[in-house]
């Protein structure tokens, strides 16, 4: 499987033909309907085919929007399957501020992509990625092209499909079943990670497993995930995440040995506000440094809200201050504290 760092750019308006959309809520919803989730996300799927005439590659926007009522938080799991004659190299994430981390792979066919986006979006922010899709020389492809999404803390599994057909039809909206997880073949390994494990169960197309909450890289049939544990200690839970629910395993993954190195400490070079910061609060910031991935951040010891936070760059919402003044601004993550950079509240 091939692994990259996608680059990240200026968001983007695309030049692209929608030929369907992705699941939409229906007028009546059946008496079993889950509940509304908190932290939902739905995903959007548009763009056009390869042309044969001229011959040049199609192109596709795979979004995705938080659509609950709280940020969302964790990690946002997406994946895209094209059919056969057509494959891709990647995809582009386009969104500022870089506030996250982004990864993604292809399959060595090239007709699976996977992407795990870790970072906090308020409820109502958008993002995409694009993506080239070849064919063949001389025959125009068939079939569908099937976008996803999933993130363990939405429970309401409406509006993670989202399906083009390439004969122009609108195929009906799709709702995968829940996951059931049977087990695991393998149950322990070493503290630095790296164990192949196989995890068995039923609807886990489109999955991705956690391992102690952590994204475990690998790939999903419906019926078993083959993945490589990450670094970890002591008993972690293995659960999997599909576009139909999240499902634990009957039983956790034990690490033996020493637990991975600790990331470098983070280190913080600038604070950047509008110029004024009020003591109310509701400022956004954007804070600036090194190492500040899964980073939390404090004002004066009050903790920020809506933070996210990628390797190089964090953005924030000043919390409410006891008066005005300076007050230390820090990052904390797995790796230690930041030394405190001063921020100054205005009246």
């Amino acid at each position: 499987m091939i692994t990259r760092l996608a680059k990240a750019g200026l968001a983007a308006a695309l030049s692209v033909t929608t030929l369907a959309t992705g699941a939409a809520a229906s007028t009546a919803a059946p008496a079993d309907a889950p509940s509304p989730s908190a932290q939902h996300v739905t995903v959007s799927l548009n763009g056009f085919p390869p042309s044969t005439t001229p011959p040049g590659p199609g192109q596709f926007s795979v979004g995705w929007t938080s659509a609950g009522t709280q940020d969302l938080t964790g990690p946002t799991h997406l994946t895209v399957d094209l059919p056969p004659g057509l494959t891709t190299d990647g995809a582009m994430f386009y969104s500022t501020p870089y506030d996250y981390t982004f990864t993604e792979s292809v399959s060595p066919d090239g007709r699976h992509l996977e992407a795990v986006l870790i970072g906090t979006r308020t409820p109502g922010h958008y993002e995409f990625m694009k993506m080239h899709v070849y064919g063949g020389p001389t025959q125009q492809p068939t079939g569908q092209i099937t976008a996803t999404v999933a993130n363990p803390n939405d429970t309401d599994p409406t509006g993670h499909v989202a399906v083009v057909t390439l004969d122009g039809s609108t195929p009906a909206p799709v709702v995968q079943p829940a996951p059931a997880v049977d087990g695991l073949d393998t149950t322990t390994g070493p503290g630095a990670g790296g164990t192949a494990v196989t995890v068995s169960g039923s609807n886990l197309a489109h999955g991705m497993v956690l391992v102690g909450g952590v994204p475990a890289p690998g790939t999903c049939t419906d019926t078993a995930c083959t993945v490589t544990t990450p670094g970890g200690s002591g008993s972690a839970p293995v659960s999997v995440v599909t576009p139909g629910g999240t499902a634990a395993a009957p039983a956790a993954f034990d690490y033996t040995g020493a637990p991975p190195p600790a990331p470098p400490v983070p280190t913080v070079s600038q604070v950047w506000t509008p110029a004024s910061a009020p003591v109310a609060g509701g400022t956004q910031a954007y804070i600036i440094g090194d190492n500040l991935t899964y980073g939390t951040v404090t004002f004066g010891g009050v903790p920020g809200l809506h933070t996210s936070c990628g390797p190089k760059f964090c953005s924030v919402t000043t919390p409410p201050a006891a008066g005005p003044g300076p007050v230390d601004v820090v990052v904390t993550t797995a790796g230690g504290t930041s030394t405190p950079v001063t921020f100054t509240y205005t009246a």
